[in-house]
């Protein structure tokens, strides 16, 4: 103003901006919709309900649909719930960076509330389990049993071989001391060669015993379906004391249609028919159980590698796991997660007394992880 007003003094034309009644309107601030803290009111906390009886994770004690799918299910990162169902009651797990205790479980009527975090086993507790165990393996050389054997030993379980040919055992696992690896000679289609003192301390049982569904060089020394997978179960099952916690038996898909196209092809020599018949003695045994039926095997056999190998064997991109019920789910099998379902349902409750079918997909699996296999069998379930 002061320049305007001495140009005007010295003659000088000034020309000034044309003023206009417009405004600039003010900057808008976003609207504050949380209330002042002595505003805020909290719900009461929720009864605490009855003590468990074990410990389980949190999402065991969802509700089916949540368990499995639902459109207000919390969703990781990459916009999927971690545990999804398929059409035909099988359940998928897919790799999942959410820890646990950021998942959300249904509480109420319709509520949220944040699931408790399960604290991990410390080593202690761990390696005190493993060493309170006694885990027997009927067939632990086979394409299945080797891979199992090995992860029992990578997990410091102690172990008990049932095996025709001990001296196959020590080509496969190397020089083992005792109190990690025992080794006893036996043929399972022999019953009176099964002493008692065979199942001395056995905490746990899993059978991998098999043949092939053809004639082949396998069959040599009467190592038939009928011998191997009837007679070598229901002799060895005959034999467990009833003091044993868990057997797992390792079956069959399409064993309850082997009168079926296309089953009844592969059953032509009774391979489905003798499995269906070992199942069923088992479940009428009086054994706490859990019966896995793989799709075709693949991934191996590994039965020319030593110990580390087989440690360090891997599933490739087929390390999802799909888990059904009702002898529905058809596909190929991972020898190596099949070997990891045995293991992981000699500690999960929920699969006693269960039948399961398992099969291999692409992409990121469980692994060793217990809670996630939780998960799976538990979805699988559901439907």
């Amino acid at each position: 103003r002061r320049g305007t007003r001495a140009a005007r003094r010295s003659g000088l034309a000034v020309v000034e901006p044309r003023r206009t009644s417009r405004t600039t309107p003010p900057r808008r601030q976003a609207p504050r919709y949380l209330p002042s803290r002595s505003r805020l009111k909290f719900p009461e906390p929720p009864s605490p309900g009855p003590p468990r009886s074990s410990p389980t994770m949190a999402t065991a004690h969802l509700s089916p649909a949540l368990a499995v799918s639902s459109s207000r299910h919390p969703t990781s990162k990459h916009g999927q719930p971690p545990v999804f169902a398929q059409p035909g009651g099988t359940a998928v797990l897919r790799s999942c960076s959410l820890p646990l205790s950021s998942r959300l479980a249904a509480s109420g009527r319709g509520g949220w509330r944040f699931a408790a975090a399960v604290e991990p086993r410390t080593a202690q507790q761990e390696k005190a389990e493993a060493s309170s165990r006694l885990v027997l393996v009927v067939g632990g050389t086979g394409g299945v049993g080797q891979l199992l054997v090995a992860s029992l030993l990578s997990r410091k379980i102690k172990t008990r071989l049932l095996l025709r040919n001990p001296e196959k055992a020590a080509s496969l696992f190397g020089k083992q001391d005792e109190s990690v690896l025992q080794v006893y000679e036996a043929d399972t289609r022999n019953a009176d060669g099964l002493n008692p003192e065979m199942f001395e301390g056995v905490t746990h049982v899993i059978c991998t015993t098999g043949t092939t569904a053809f004639p082949s060089k396998r069959w040599d020394g009467d190592n038939t379906p009928e011998r191997v997978d009837w007679d070598g179960v229901r002799n060895f099952v005959s034999a467990m004391p009833q003091t044993v916690k868990r057997l797992v038996l390792v079956s069959s898909i399409g064993v309850t249609k082997y009168n079926e196209i296309p089953w009844s092809i592969m059953n032509l020599f009774g391979v489905l028919k003798y499995k269906k018949m070992a199942e069923d003695f088992v479940r009428n045994s009086g054994i706490p159980f859990t019966i896995i039926r793989p799709g075709r095997l693949t991934d191996g056999p590994y039965t020319s590698y030593d110990l580390n190998t087989l440690v360090k064997a891997t599933a490739g991109e087929r390390r999802a796991v799909e888990i059904g019920q009702g002898d529905k789910l058809v596909g190929e099998a991972s020898r190596l997660v099949v070997a990891e379902a045995c293991i992981q349902a000699l500690d999960i409750e929920s699969t006693q007394g269960k039948i399961y079918e398992i099969s291999s997909v692409k992409g990121e699996g469980p692994g060793s992880d217990q809670e996630k296999w939780k998960q799976l069998f538990a979805a699988a379930e559901s439907n």
